[in-house]
């Protein structure tokens, strides 16, 4: 087996994950796994553009180059905590930064930062992103793409097996004996939460659901919310900040609330969301992995929801909860690097299956360097 590198900055933007992993495309183990900060002030830039904000394209190109930086030094640490050369890894597969995801329209797109250029010859390390255009070429949505991952790591299982990952946005991936793997977004996952715990005390999120504990559910705001149509619609479907926003809940507070109180139907939101499309599927195991999968709020209410469903997170089978995404990313690229599909057309709605990613092989020394 060879090993591969994964990068992943979510939507919630709270940091950057980094994983150093051995696979044969078949299986894969974890070596050494590593978390890197993003800076306050590019995390408010990218918060804001992500969020509607004007910005100019001297801006867009100046986050691409920080973000190829960070991605490069963010590698460079765990290389070193791993004691592994970049002569040993065969690849790094980096997701990028989303700063807009358009699935819809006459001419769907995906943007992320992070110039893999810059990587590749920050690590001296062949480099793939960008992996989410070519499957909206073919007509997908461009996300979800960690469900082929989720069947090639948990998929062997007699029974009903669904992975919920909760960052920003929550996505499942339903793992069934008798039917095809698939994997569509069902709606936010932390990134309201995450907003207005920030616009409101401070924090970039509620650590152990304190906040939202101490408020209560206002069930004609969370009927509000829940008529937003983007849920109707049939799978398969992606969303992002482009629409569930703090601009997007302004719109639909009532004139006079407790700060807690919205905190609390954020909660109730993301866990019904999840709850409405996990109970779809006959009874079985719902492993958790992401950020809400440290939220004992969430997790409490998923439990309640859904009774005859085992709740718990992917550490449980296996696979830890922090970094399922980011060695997602690793097997990607080695998907690609081998020139394998990544996509499963039945989870982006794409025409067919498909190599996924640029490719930015490392430079190499010359005889005047």
């Amino acid at each position: 087996m060879d090993k591969y590198i994964g990068v992943m900055s979510g939507t919630s933007l709270d940091g950057i994950d980094t994983v150093l992993v051995e696979t044969d495309g078949r299986q894969i183990c974890l070596l050494a796994a590593d978390g890197y900060p993003l800076p306050g002030e590019l995390r408010a830039r990218l918060l804001a553009a992500a969020g509607g904000q004007a910005v100019t394209m001297q801006a867009v190109g100046q986050m691409d180059a920080e973000l190829g930086q960070l991605y490069a030094r963010a590698v460079n640490q765990l290389l070193a905590k791993a004691r592994v050369t970049a002569a040993e890894v065969t690849a790094i597969g980096c997701h990028g930064q989303t700063l807009w995801h358009q699935p819809e329209g006459p001419l769907p797109f995906s943007l992320q930062l992070g110039d893999g250029n810059r990587i590749a010859a920050d690590t001296g390390i062949l480099t793939v992103n960008d992996f989410r255009r070519m499957d909206m070429a073919l007509g997908g949505q461009g996300a979800p793409l960690v469900p082929a991952f989720h069947k090639m790591v948990l998929g062997n299982c007699p029974h009903t097996r669904i992975v919920l990952n909760i960052g920003g946005i929550a996505n499942i991936s339903v793992l069934t004996p008798a039917h095809k793997v698939l994997g569509y977004d069902v709606g936010p996952g932390n990134m309201l939460m995450d907003a207005w715990c920030q616009r409101h005390t401070g924090h970039a999120y509620d650590k152990d659901a304190e906040l939202a504990a101490r408020g209560r559910v206002d069930t004609t705001l969370l009927n509000k919310l829940l008529g937003e149509p983007w849920f109707a619609l049939p799978p398969p479907k992606s969303t992002g900040r482009e629409l569930f926003n703090l601009a997007w809940l302004d719109a639909r507070l009532p004139a006079s609330y407790r700060v807690s109180d919205v905190q609390a139907t954020l909660a109730e939101l993301t866990a019904v969301a999840i709850a409405d499309q996990v109970g779809k599927w006959p009874a079985g195991e719902l492993l958790v992995c992401g950020g809400g999968g440290h939220n004992p709020l969430l997790m409490a209410r998923l439990t309640a929801l859904l009774p005859d469903w085992q709740v718990s997170t992917t550490n449980t089978a296996g696979v830890d909860m922090d970094y399922m995404e980011a060695m997602a990313f690793a097997w990607l690229a080695q998907q690609t690097v081998n020139g394998l599909p990544g996509n499963l057309p039945e989870a982006t709605g794409a025409r067919q299956g498909a190599v996924l990613g640029a490719i930015h092989p490392a430079p190499h020394a010359t005889e005047d360097s």
